[in-house]
């Protein structure tokens, strides 16, 4: 009999993904209350898909009974709202990771993976980041998610539950929303440049960042799903950084648009260089199958297929 496993959060960008990935191996339940996931991202996807809260006692414990795996990625995941909702932040990202720990324990799960995020490490200069960096957070959006990876290491030390989080740099793939009010710069750029449009970067463009093509990071949850050693926290990135302008060019080439690059005033706060140092979670023996370029043209056709 495959093994169960729940996927909190499993209709947003990175959750269907996963939840594709595990369809032919495994008996996926999805738990979604569709805040910022998507119904339709789970289309022609095997899965058992429960539409609720992970705050709702009723709905986690009918999700989570039998799973064996537990991959938590419900959350408030917008820096700005996170900012002009601190409370219900705290309350949907850290007490929830504790409903969901406390749920795992009560199911005998045998293993809860965080999807956590580089944004700890706040605007600290110094790359590339180590997980053993102090942390750094700057928003109510970073604070919860260092509380919840606080939270599975307690709860591994506590009570044995098997527990792994892993630190999401600037992920990027197919069904990434570019009519988010906070869409990521990939899905943006890439909607701009099919239609020919102008595209606008912020400052000169010189901050660079570390992409990560959704498959990497699906192979990386999975990964941590499933080892009996990885515990504590783990960056995941390409350890590579890629300046934003590049970014755009490449995409222009990439598409042979005839967009425009133009630059509007740098946003306050804004982190100049970020880079994953990948030294722990390669030494845990996982590698990557992807890269930005092959990501990015996989990302143009599943756009241009939409727009089709």
């Amino acid at each position: 009999m495959s093994k169960r496993i729940l996927i909190t959060g499993g209709a947003g960008f990175i959750g269907s993904h996963l939840a594709r990935h595990f369809a032919t191996q495994a008996e996926v339940t999805v738990l979604d209350d569709l805040r910022s996931g998507q119904a339709g991202n789970l289309e022609g996807i095997r899965c058992r898909f429960l539409h609720g809260s992970i705050l709702d006692a009723g709905a986690l414990k009918q999700a989570i009974a039998g799973a064996e795996e537990v991959y938590h990625l419900a959350a408030m995941i917008s820096v700005p709202e996170s900012l002009a909702k601190p409370a219900e932040c705290a309350l949907l990202n850290t007490e929830g990771t504790r409903r969901v720990l406390d749920a795992a324990l009560a199911t005998g799960a045998r293993k809860v993976v965080l999807a956590s995020s580089a944004a700890i490490y706040g605007d600290n200069p110094t790359v590339p980041k180590l997980e053993s960096m102090t942390p750094e957070p700057k928003s109510p959006y970073a604070e919860t998610k260092l509380a919840g990876e606080r939270l599975l290491e307690q709860y591994r030390l506590d009570h044995g539950l098997g527990s792994t989080s892993l630190r999401f740099f600037n992920v990027f793939g197919p069904r990434q929303d570019p009519r988010s009010a906070y869409a990521a710069a990939v899905p943006i750029f890439i909607a701009k440049a099919l239609c020919d449009e102008p595209i606008s970067i912020h400052g000169d463009g010189g901050q660079t960042r570390d992409f990560i093509h959704v498959t990497d990071i699906v192979a990386a949850l999975a990964y941590a799903g499933d080892s009996k050693v990885m515990s504590g926290t783990y960056n995941v990135g390409y350890g590579r950084s890629q300046s934003i302008l590049a970014l755009a060019q490449e995409i222009i080439q990439l598409t042979g648009s005839k967009s425009k690059i133009g630059h509007l005033p740098p946003r306050a706060g804004d982190v100049r260089h970020s880079l994953a140092s990948t030294v722990r979670l390669l030494s845990a023996g996982w590698k990557p199958q992807s890269s930005v370029s092959v990501g990015l043209a996989e990302t143009i056709d599943a756009f241009r297929q939409l727009k089709a």
